[in-house]
């Protein structure tokens, strides 16, 4: 049995413009993740997923393609700096 595991993430390449993160929430819900997603003002986009230790790293795995009309250059994943928000959503 797999536990409960948290990523702070930072998606870098053509990742604002093309929904990524409309794409990103509809995902994350579907695995039944926790957390949010934001653009940044450098043109990254930054989430944070936390649920069951497979959902997280097949979404994980998902940003690496992104939405149709993405180009992501990197997916880079660190352990988060505060706790996960209950459900998911998108920040502004």
């Amino acid at each position: 049995m797999s536990g409960t595991k948290t990523v702070a993430v930072v998606i870098s390449g053509r990742v604002q413009g093309v929904s990524y993160r409309a794409w990103t929430e509809r995902e994350a819900r579907a695995r039944g993740l926790s957390g949010h997603v934001l653009n940044c003002e450098d043109g990254t986009v930054e989430a944070m997923f936390s649920g069951p230790e497979a959902a997280v790293d097949a979404m994980l795995a998902a940003c690496r393609q992104g939405p149709p009309g993405a180009r992501v250059d990197d997916v880079v994943a660190t352990a988060p700096a505060e706790a996960p928000p209950s459900g998911f959503r998108i920040l502004s």
